[in-house]
């Protein structure tokens, strides 16, 4: 795999094949202004390894708490975002907006 295009669904198949829980976090809806558009992927495992990208600020880190909650109970999760535009830049929504990400274990 080339370094240069970093496919969340090749890492999560490697990071399996080694070992690790897996979960996928995917950006399923944006509303407004969205740092990244849907079909946006995060990989996260039970050790804590994070590849990919769903928005930024404080929202990637509640979704890699979400992943772990997930790959421990096996019940996926569908997570909504939003914020107001005073709070925006706090959270890593640069122009508030809205998104729905939905976080699986993968197996």
């Amino acid at each position: 795999m080339s370094t240069d295009t970093l496919d969340p669904i090749a890492i999560a198949s490697d990071w399996l094949a080694s070992g690790e829980q897996v979960a996928i976090a995917t950006v399923v809806e944006t509303w407004g202004s969205s740092p990244r558009p849907p079909g946006s992927r995060l990989v996260v495992t039970m050790s804590g390894k994070l590849e990919g990208s769903v928005s930024g600020g404080c929202i990637e880190g509640a979704v890699a708490d979400a992943a772990k909650e997930t790959m421990r109970t096996g019940k996926p999760q569908l997570l909504d975002f939003g914020i107001s535009d005073e709070r925006a830049w706090e959270v890593g929504l640069a122009c508030g907006g809205k998104l729905k990400v939905f976080v699986e274990a993968v197996a």
